[in-house]
């Protein structure tokens, strides 16, 4: 994966001093990992989160592990556009963004809906994220290499756009539209480096998945409701028993979010078998769906609409 052709890992992080790197949902699983490698290459880090509190503990463990590690946290809800507008606006007034890693995201929860009235997991996992892009748009066009590294998910196979109802408000089912969010994240990377491209800018929009990571992903959202109760048990000993660690989970995205040869909408995962586990990044194939890019374009103009969020240059091409 290196330029030598070695194996990639971590240790192979190119120095990020000098650089500034959002990572949403930065306070525990991938997202802590993701943060805790950008602070020990030095970067400044922002950790975007919902709370408070666990934003600062996260902040406390980075510390702990990288002494004088330059790092802060912005007030992020991703389910709610006017928290994400705000975060949006203190991010830019830092100056150029180099980095922005899109991983947080909810999974397979009862339906819910967001402070704004969007099915939870495409709100949160696409929705709030393309917001979150277009409002940090000109601070990323303003760094001399910038990168978005969209998190995504094997589950996308699963996917499917209903454009006809993409808020699950005639019917829902909890993993189909998961699904549906984890393939609007490719489709967002899509269009996103098909326009980076065509305006002419140095900027790369990649996506990584982690494969099968033992994080609180599995059970924070199932374990609302009554089913969810019945199947925490089991993603649990399936954590336990399959999964690889979350520090294993983030290389994918970090390979994607700092080494060289990277190339717009390239997809990466882990190197196992079914790309479930792996000690190296590696590039990841993707459904027909995932490519497809007049849904791409479909999908970006919806999300303009409902968010009521542009992304300036690149809007024009």
């Amino acid at each position: 994966m290196t330029e030598t052709g070695a194996k990639w890992t971590v240790a192979d992080i190119p120095g990020q001093g000098g650089r500034t790197v959002l990572v949403t949902g930065a306070n525990s699983g991938l997202g802590f990992r993701i943060a805790s490698a950008f602070a020990a290459a030095e970067a400044t880090v922002l950790i975007g989160c919902r709370s408070p509190e666990r934003a600062r503990d996260a902040i406390t463990r980075i510390r702990t592990d990288v002494p004088g590690a330059d790092v802060a946290d912005i007030r992020l809800d991703l389910a709610d556009l006017a928290s994400v507008g705000a975060a949006a606006t203190e991010v830019a007034a830092r100056g150029p963004l180099d980095v922005l890693v899109n991983n947080a995201g909810v999974m397979a929860p009862p339906r819910r809906e967001t402070a704004d009235g969007f099915e939870l997991q495409f709100g949160t996992n696409h929705l709030g994220h393309f917001a979150l892009t277009g409002g940090l748009i000109e601070s990323l066009l303003a760094s001399a290499a910038p990168r978005v590294v969209n998190l995504s998910s094997t589950a996308h196979r699963f996917g499917r756009i209903d454009f006809d109802d993409l808020n699950s408000e005639r019917s829902y089912s909890r993993w189909p539209a998961y699904g549906q969010s984890k393939l609007a994240n490719l489709l967002f990377t899509l269009e996103l480096a098909r326009r980076a491209d065509a305006a002419g800018t140095a900027l790369i929009a990649a996506a990584a998945h982690p494969g099968y990571a033992a994080t609180n992903l599995q059970t924070a959202g199932i374990g609302l409701g009554r089913i969810g109760a019945l199947l925490k048990p089991a993603l649990l000993a399936g954590n336990l028993v399959f999964a690889q660690d979350d520090a294993s989970g983030a290389v994918p995205a970090l390979y994607a979010a700092t080494a060289p040869g990277v190339h717009g909408d390239d997809f990466y995962g882990p190197d196992g078998l079914g790309e479930m586990r792996g000690r190296h990044p590696a590039l990841v194939g993707r459904t027909a769906r995932a490519a497809d890019p007049e849904a791409a374009r479909r999908l970006w103009q919806v999300s303009e609409e409902l968010t009521g969020v542009g992304f300036g240059p690149l809007d024009r091409v």
